[in-house]
């Protein structure tokens, strides 16, 4: 096996890339877009770029760590240095390095790892099975759809563009051009540019998701009747998965970035990873927010220099510390919602995770209805009312709290009855008839406004930050991790509130020595990285090996012997026959075939089976003959003859002759590589063989 990380990430919207070689097929998984790249491109609106090009990016303004502070030094970047063209998209940059043609299989854990897989599959040499949970392709799909939505304004704005290779890259490869943007599009060593991608269409994503296979939560699949694969609940968000891989080698799970105990999706499945023998640990979350020192390595843990905490019990993993955690983050951004909306400020999130959305929703219009604020609540997303609807019919992949609520008769999530009366308004764009332009009826400030784009480079969060740009009175919510002074770089100077919210995006670093005591896995891959930063010299029955970023880690095989399946009507026919040379082992002759079926050896029968005692003749003998024993066989049967033993060109004695004197005259030349018979009576090779085969082991 060998395991290759074509990218780390960074974090929830952009998932680790691995390419895995198991049993001889090459399996990649996840296929995510960097989006946070986009940020570079201006994004389309007026009136601002003026103003805007006077003030400078936060990256230089609050620089405080050595790497920024160099930044400060450099001449400081402008709204006028973003690009001014149609947007290319980043991809993983080591994919491009892969023959298509030689990936098996795909394998999707959640649906931000599915947005770069249109570029994959557009390759004429792709083949490879893709597989991924049924909640993640419909969510994955209806966010590609979305993206290209919002993509074509850019298109209507600079018209087409139908180039191979983007013209702004030139312009960009100057000394006066700041570096941030050149680290951008150039990456840390200057060989990012055949990862930039023109965004795929509409048809390029239905072409896509004709050649994915959807699975259902636990369902297991079989690839090639070799690989078992399974899709168990990683708690993340609706559909996203770890993938459980059975092979004639062994066992392998792969933990992707997970959440324990979560309010809104399945729980994490504990009892499908347990006791694998291979366990890839992905989840880089942890590390996003770990200390950088000078020299870009990650520092221990303040506090401690290792984590070393461990236990093996379950329940301290599903404790509802976390989740609680997180449900007080929701209701602070509702009532930081409610006081601007009490002032007279409307509120725009720009966040897409659709777990959150969909708890900020319930959270917020419950909010308002036990107050007096009467405040509208708009989704604006070409998406948003199928992906809304379709959050309610997939109770496999929800919490147990909203399939209780499922199971008596309620919607599982509560905007469907909000949406009902009136108190959520869904519109496809923001230009959309009764919302803004057309018609005012619908419209009203202050309001509350769930759009995308979270990158602020499309979509209607562009539009409705450069209305709300110069209110204090207003509220913008971004997700932390999305670089705000880059992200609001065209829309300065700003006078809306921000506020950023970080949610939990996998398992913190401290509970994952308690996760493998519970799991118990062989060997375990994780990244240096994490390593580093914890001890893992207690766990003495698990191996733990790392791996690195674009570098290729081996791994050793666990099933030297893997076992093989045989059904009970077949092994009642078959005639065993006991071996001389080696004592309790046991030889049958079957004709039939040894297959590969749902991932284990399977011996299947053909034929009728032949007796292997009595008179059948073996077809087969191992072993040697030692000529000594061969002359006294033949003596019992009264055939007489001489030993001359035969010198080689080594010195040493390499075969023997044994000449037959009597009924008639032979030669039986005894070697490493065979026995030879050579007479002209074939009753004398007759009994001769007769003779080695008493001597043999055959069958």
């Amino acid at each position: 096996m060998k395991l290759t990380c074509l990218s780390k990430g960074d974090g929830f919207h952009y998932p680790p890339c691995h390419m895995l070689n198991l049993c001889g097929f090459r399996i990649l998984i996840d296929c995510p877009l960097d989006l946070s790249a986009i940020k570079i491109f201006s994004p389309v609106i007026s009136c601002v770029a003026s103003e805007a090009s006077k003030y400078p990016s936060d990256e230089s303004l609050d620089a405080q760590n050595p790497i920024q502070k160099k930044h400060k030094l450099e001449r400081q970047l402008t709204f006028a240095d973003l690009v001014c063209e149609e947007p290319w998209y980043k991809t993983v940059k080591p994919l491009h390095l892969w023959d298509a043609s030689f990936i098996d299989i795909v394998l999707i854990s959640n649906p931000m790892g599915l947005l770069g897989l249109p570029f994959l599959t557009q390759n004429p040499g792709f083949s490879a099975k893709i597989y991924m949970t049924e909640a993640t392709a419909k969510i994955g799909q209806l966010m590609m759809e979305d993206l290209v939505s919002m993509h074509a304004e850019f298109r209507c704005f600079h018209g087409p563009d139908n180039s191979s290779f983007p013209g702004w890259i030139k312009n960009l490869d100057r000394e006066q051009v700041p570096a941030l943007l050149k680290k951008v599009v150039f990456g840390e060593s200057g060989d990012d540019l055949g990862s930039w991608m023109r965004l795929y269409s509409l048809d390029d994503i239905e072409s896509c998701m004709k050649k994915v296979q959807a699975v259902k939560f636990a369902e297991e699949v079989c690839y090639n009747g070799t690989l078992i694969i399974k899709a168990l609940s990683s708690g993340l968000d609706i559909g996203a998965c770890n993938w459980l891989i059975n092979g004639p080698n062994g066992s392998l799970s792969y933990v992707s970035d997970s959440i324990f105990v979560s309010h809104h999706a399945r729980n994490f499945d504990f009892h499908g990873l347990k006791g694998t023998d291979v366990l890839i640990y992905s989840d880089f979350s942890s590390l996003q927010s770990a200390e950088v020192t000078e020299n870009g390595c990650i520092s221990p843990d303040p506090d401690n220099n290792y984590i070393s905490t461990t236990s093996d019990n379950k329940d301290s993993l599903l404790n509802t510390e976390d989740s609680l955690e997180e449900m007080e983050k929701l209701e602070f951004i509702c009532s930081c919602a409610a006081e601007s909306a009490d002032a007279g400020g409307s509120t725009l999130i720009t966040i897409t995770r659709i777990g959150i959305v969909l708890q900020l929703l319930e959270l917020m219009s419950n909010s308002l209805e036990s107050s007096s604020l009467k405040v509208p609540i708009f989704v604006i997303s070409s998406v948003a009312e199928e992906l809304l609807a379709y959050t309610n019919t997939i109770p496999e992949w929800l919490c147990e709290q909203q399939q209780e609520k499922l199971i008596s008769g309620e919607p599982s999530f509560g905007h469907l009855k909000f949406i009902k009366d009136k108190k959520i308004h869904l519109f496809p764009a923001i230009h959309s008839p009764n919302l803004i332009y057309a018609n005012r009826t619908s419209w009203q400030e202050p309001c509350i406004i769930f759009a995308p784009h979270w990158s602020l480079r499309l979509g209607p969060s562009v539009q409705l930050l450069q209305r709300w740009r110069g209110d204090p009175k207003s509220l913008l919510v971004l997700e932390d991790g999305i670089s705000s002074g880059l992200g609001l770089l065209p829309f300065r100077p700003i006078a809306m509130k921000i506020l950023q919210c970080s949610f939990l995006s996998g398992i913190r670093l401290q509970k994952l020595p308690t996760l493998l005591s519970v799991l118990q896995p062989k060997i375990v891959l994780v990244p240096d990285a994490v390593n580093q930063r914890i001890n893992f010299a207690a766990m003495k029955t698990i191996s733990i090996l790392n791996y690195f970023e674009n570098k290729t880690l081996r791994v050793p095989r666990i099933a030297d012997n893997p076992s093989v399946e045989i059904t009970t009507d077949l092994a009642s026919k078959l005639s065993w026959r006991k071996l001389r040379q080696r004592e309790n082992f046991g030889i049958a002759r079957l004709k039939g075939g040894l297959l590969m079926e749902d991932g284990k050896h399977r011996l299947v029968s053909g034929l009728e089976q032949e007796e292997s005692s009595g008179k059948a003749r073996p077809l087969r003998h191992w072993g040697s003959v030692a000529p000594e024993s061969l002359l006294d066989a033949l003596l019992k049967i009264g055939i007489k003859g001489s030993l001359e033993q035969s010198i080689g060109e080594t010195g040493s004695d390499d075969n023997s002759i044994i000449h037959i004197a009597n009924p008639s005259s032979g030669l039986i030349e005894v070697s490493e590589m065979g026995t030879a018979i050579i007479t002209d009576d074939e009753n004398v090779a007759s009994q001769v063989f007769q003779a080695i085969d008493g001597i043999l082991d055959g069958i």
